[in-house]
């Protein structure tokens, strides 16, 4: 079905075809009611006969509509018309994460981590709507021109209190980024979406994916079974923190993957401040050695065992193995000369107690004094030290002989209790300072140092259309850490709680601390005229009276057009105040009425009876009669010709006509012979004599 061109709903005109998916085609439309370009998805001819599939078009625009978020595809509109079933949504200018990863192969790990935390936002907002997306993968992940993530394709979307197994029977979604309960066909949720991400970023950090075989079933039995290669292998630029996050979400067990996204997005921000820390929890298994029962030589009563084993030995084979006892009085000497075994025994034991007893007393002659720990935060009096007082206290106490005092700064931080501390002065100390409390005195001590945070440099986004807490949040994501003014003003153009402007245009760099305005719209008491060409007079009246506007009816005549419709309005498609008066033409054709024109021939041709010598009547000849009626303007409504007896007095000519008409006559050969005006409105028939 070719689209280009046409116009749904009256509103939305269709430009070009510019994605095709499994089930739905997009296109790029203009809405003419709001002068927009947007999105719109048409599902495909082959499953219009589908109920289920049907379904779950449906379902797409019904979960996305319900989500509000920066990072996921807002949508407009749902509709069909006949067999056209449609959604409306917002158009997006870039690329798919797909395209970028085949573009770029491997991608930086911030860049990527940026990304993910953008996804597993939309994820987390879903998720806590009971949502989940069944289908993440980079093909669904759209990166906007302003680096923006966007997820769409909440076409395979289920909420989480109904059957989770699949939809409608059948198992949807790109094997190659299935989580295994997916693969194997089970419940899924929450979980599964994190395992996909998971794969996803594996993608955008090794350029390729964890898992790819010849076949469907093949990767989804690799899903099931297989591990990974872990992508630092395939990338050392991956830090440790960013290789445990994708290894973490992609655990087998759900159990052992981040159990919400939240979780996914606190390690992800970690990773970006420390990527190079090992803080990633894994549920790694370890094999545990098993208990083992280690026989000994002799048993308990002296006698041998054999082979390792719990069994004694017949008393036969006892008697060659044990010693003979030559003489019960040998002495000490004699008795472990006898039993070598026991001997090693007591030596070992004897040695093992020399040792201890020496360790203990070099330990406690070499033994390090505890000293109490010093208070580097505040003074005597409570006041919070300086840097250089907390040194100079540091340089009276016995630490300073063992270690140098440790400092480490933090940008404008805040202590435990949420309070901000001035640039310059001690935040906290480690180990923590308690009265009483002793550590020895070659322990490191640091103390932590509030500093005044140098602001970056950041390129305004585009805040315009958007709301003020979308504004937030992307000013948030771009790193803004300044002051937001919200202005309130009424707007023709924009609906209420919209921005208008911002005092910091697109693409403008600014430092992150400037001040910035939003003016917000408060909407307007002007309502949206709904254009009503082709429609009847009495509908389009109706419509636009319900709008709180006066309709002023004004006729014209257009015999190309359908009697009685709209061919103009003073007023499409804008804003008007309520009770002005909006202009309509109404196409209005005149009634046409049967018309006739009786031509008496004998009378226009001066018929005479003719005799012949004998005084016989001649029979009358036959002539061309023509009669042409033209209306007002010119305009040929009938012309005939006919061959008439020249002695007839009622040739009738009948037409469908209106107003005045032009009646013309010619009889044989002679020419036009009859001309005349008949006006419809007063009188229907002439006669021509």
């Amino acid at each position: 079905m070719n689209l280009i061109g046409k116009m749904l709903a009256n509103r939305y005109e269709i430009l070009e075809k510019i994605g095709n998916g499994g089930m739905a085609t997009v296109y790029r439309a203009k809405c003419h009611v709001l002068n927009r370009f947007v999105a719109v998805k048409v599902l495909k001819d082959e499953f219009i006969t589908d109920v289920e599939f049907i379904k779950r078009f449906k379902s797409e625009a019904q979960t996305a509509a319900s989500l509000t978020h920066p990072n996921i595809v807002s949508i407009y509109d749902v509709g069909n018309e006949g067999d056209i079933y449609y959604i409306v949504m917002e158009l997006i200018q870039g690329k798919t994460l797909k395209e970028i990863i085949l573009e770029d192969g491997k991608l930086s790990w911030k860049w990527s981590v940026n990304i993910v935390i953008q996804i597993a936002s939309a994820l987390e907002t879903a998720h806590k709507n009971n949502l989940i997306h069944r289908d993440i993968k980079p093909h669904n992940i759209i990166i906007t021109e302003d680096g923006m993530a966007k997820v769409t394709d909440f076409g395979i979307a289920k909420a989480v209190s109904n059957s989770t197994i699949t939809a409608f029977g059948t198992t949807i979604g790109s094997v190659h980024y299935f989580s295994p309960e997916h693969a194997k066909g089970g419940a899924t949720d929450a979980k599964s979406d994190i395992y996909s991400l998971g794969v996803v970023m594996y993608e955008m950090l090794t350029g390729r994916v964890p898992f790819d075989a010849d076949t469907p079933v093949s990767v989804a039995l690799m899903q099931v079974q297989e591990e990974p290669i872990e992508p630092i292998k395939l990338n050392p630029q991956i830090p440790i923190s960013v290789n445990n996050i994708i290894l973490k979400a992609m655990q087998k067990d759900p159990a052992d993957r981040y159990q919400n996204a939240t979780e996914m997005l606190i390690d992800l921000s970690t990773a970006l401040k420390r990527p190079n820390d090992n803080f990633v929890k894994l549920n790694k298994k370890f094999d545990t050695l098993q208990t083992q029962k280690l026989s000994t030589l002799y048993d308990i009563d002296g006698k041998v065992r054999k082979n390792n084993s719990d069994d004694v030995e017949d008393d036969d084979d006892e008697e060659e193995i044990r010693p003979k006892k030559k003489n019960k009085k040998r002495g000490l000497f004699g008795f472990l000369k006898d039993h070598v075994f026991l001997s090693i025994v007591l030596l070992g034991i004897l040695i093992f107690g020399i040792a201890l007893g020496g360790t203990i007393i070099f330990m406690n002659a070499t033994r390090t004094p505890d000293i109490q720990i010093p208070n580097l935060v505040t003074s005597e009096n409570g006041e919070r030290l300086t840097e250089q007082q907390a040194k100079s206290k540091y340089a009276d106490t016995e630490f300073s002989k063992q270690n140098e005092l440790k400092i480490e700064y933090i940008t404008e931080g805040t202590d435990e209790s949420g309070e901000k501390v001035d640039p310059g002065y001690v935040i906290k100390q480690e180990p923590p300072y308690v009265p009483d409390r002793k550590i020895k005195e070659h322990d490191q001590i640091t103390i932590y140092v509030s500093v005044e945070r140098q602001p970056e440099v950041l390129t305004m986004v585009d805040l315009t259309g958007k709301t003020e807490k979308e504004a937030r949040t992307m000013l948030e994501e771009l790193g803004y850490k300044g002051e937001i003014t919200v202005e309130k003003e009424s707007s023709d153009d924009l609906a209420k709680d919209l921005i208008i402007r911002q005092t910091i245009e697109k693409g403008i760099q600014f430092k992150d601390i400037d001040p910035i305005t939003i003016v917000v719209s408060t909407g307007t008491d002007k309502v949206k005229v709904t254009p009503v060409l082709g429609q009847k007079e009495s509908a389009a009246k109706k419509e636009l009276e319900g709008l709180g506007l006066k309709v002023k009816v004004e006729y014209t005549e257009d015999a190309e057009k359908t009697d009685g419709i709209v061919l103009e309005q003073s007023i499409s498609n804008e804003l008007a105040e309520p009770g002005s008066t909006i202009t309509i033409k109404v196409n209005k054709l005149p009634k046409k009425v049967t018309g006739t024109v009786i031509v008496n021939v004998a009378s226009l041709t001066n018929y005479e009876t003719q005799l012949d010598e004998e005084g016989n009547s001649i029979p009358p000849e036959k002539v061309a009669v023509t009669v042409d009626i033209k209306d007002s303007e010119g305009n040929s409504i009938l012309s005939q010709t006919r061959s008439i007896t020249e002695n007839t007095t009622d040739h009738t000519v009948t037409f469908q006509a209106s107003g005045k008409v032009q009646v013309e006559v010619s009889v044989g050969e002679e020419g036009k012979v009859f001309s005349d005006t008949l006006d419809l409105d007063t009188k229907t028939s002439l006669t021509a004599e």
